[in-house]
């Protein structure tokens, strides 16, 4: 590729999570102009929604303003706002208010969204968590529960689906909030967490003996692990399984699986494969299509094997700075370079000093205190590359794991807002939607 001659270049990135923020951030060090677009006006921390959705975190703790983020980067716009539609051939933007955003190079990293394999119900009566938004409303809606059904028999009971890190995350943050709700009294008995997959183990992708941790554990505090079954339908008051079998539930998480943001289908000329996700070369470019990237849990970006990197924080983290690299390879007249990405592992925490971490390339594996603190290093890392607040989250993850701490189950039974305060106020503006009737 030869380098842009005519014009100063200016990035436009679709998408605010950890592999637009890195990329944006990076181009923004080297005072290249972006502008980011993103329907939210702050970013979020994915791996730690389950805490917000179980009371254990407030929302504004895992999300901070992209203006914050930005501040010492003049050159990064903001732009919050919809996207109605992409056009890669000439990386343009339209929003949804029918302004236009042009650049001369495109960053598409629009995230993903919640999977549900055509499941009748699963989208309308299911809580799947990939945002903030999910998190505070999956809150709100087990503090009603808890506030108004606990004397119903079932009333607690909870269906994870999903055995994978999200659901084996989610299954034990609910089993301690569970046994504080009894240890302060607040309910007699605790509800029955069921987390189901198809698969003949929990964390599939992890080792044999992660598999056994991760089912004693989850069994020891009260889980019931059902494996090898399949959702076939699921109501407002009870799943389906494709045995015919039923459990009864007002509760239904959905950790079942994820394909790329919706919005990737508003563009043409696109290669999906896995997922709806977009097929990118090994430097993260989209065949056909100069000066165009795309990166994070919207693309599937091939391994040196030529195996599919799996959707990780670290992985759109790294992906976003290997593409800022790239497009500033790209305006200096140079190549771009195939991504390398640094495995770091894969890890599943499981409860208060309860984790399975496999470490490295080559998989060292620990478990339990010491799986903790990698899970700890691994995350503080992915944080402070888009917060630069590590020492708070060291601070409150180990005060988590490290004390008996009380469950909040306060119902105001009105959705929580909130606000900006003054301008130099570091919490993030959050306004969740309006629940779906068929959730309330």
């Amino acid at each position: 590729m030869t380098a842009q001659t005519d014009e100063s270049p200016h990035v436009v990135v679709l998408g605010g999570g950890l592999a637009g923020v890195g990329c944006a951030h990076r181009l923004g060090d080297e005072g290249v102009r972006v502008t980011l677009v993103d329907r939210n006006d702050y970013h979020q921390f994915q791996p730690l929604l389950y805490q917000v959705a179980t009371s254990q975190l407030p929302a504004e703790d895992i999300a901070r303003p992209h203006r914050t983020i930005f501040r010492e980067h003049p050159t990064v716009e903001i732009r919050t706002a919809d996207v109605a539609k992409i056009d890669v051939a000439n990386r343009t933007l339209t929003l949804s208010g029918g302004d236009r955003i042009t650049g001369t190079h495109l960053v598409i990293a629009a995230g993903a969204r919640p999977e549900y394999f055509g499941v009748p119900g699963a989208a309308e009566h299911a809580f799947p968590l990939y945002s903030v938004a999910d998190a505070e409303r999956l809150r709100r809606h087990l503090q009603s529960t808890i506030h108004t059904g606990s004397e119903s028999a079932g009333a607690l009971d909870v269906v994870v689906v999903g055995g994978g890190p999200t659901g084996v995350e989610i299954t034990g943050a609910l089993t301690e909030l569970m046994a504080a709700l009894v240890a302060t009294e607040r309910i007699a008995k605790p509800g029955t967490i069921t987390v189901v997959d198809r698969g003949k183990t929990l964390l599939g992708a992890f080792s044999k003996k992660s598999h056994k941790y991760a089912r004693k554990r989850l069994t020891e505090h009260g889980a019931d692990p059902r494996l090898g079954a399949g959702v076939a339908a699921v109501h407002a008051d009870r799943v389906e399984f494709d045995d015919g079998s039923t459990i009864s539930t007002r509760t239904v998480i959905w950790g079942g699986g994820e394909s790329a943001a919706s919005v990737v289908g508003t563009a043409t000329g696109l290669t999906t494969g896995r997922g709806g996700r977009i097929d990118v070369r090994r430097d993260l470019g989209v065949d056909g299509h100069p000066h165009v990237y795309a990166i994070g849990d919207v693309a599937n970006i091939p391994a040196k094997d030529g195996s599919i990197l799996p959707q990780l924080g670290s992985v759109a983290q790294q992906s976003g700075g290997w593409a800022a690299d790239n497009i500033l390879r790209e305006v200096h007249g140079d190549k771009p370079k195939p991504f390398h990405y640094k495995d770091k592992g894969i890890m599943a925490m499981i409860g208060r000093n309860a984790a399975v971490a496999e470490v490295g390339r080559h998989r060292h594996q620990v478990e339990g205190p010491v799986a903790f603190a990698a899970w700890l290093g691994v995350h503080a890392m992915l944080l402070s590359g888009a917060h630069s607040k590590t020492d708070a989250f060291v601070s409150w993850a180990w005060d988590y794991f490290d004390r008996d701490h009380a469950a909040t189950v306060e119902w105001s039974g009105t959705p929580r807002r909130i606000a900006w305060g003054d301008e130099s106020a570091d919490i993030p503006h959050i306004i969740l939607d309006p629940e779906p009737a068929s959730r309330s």
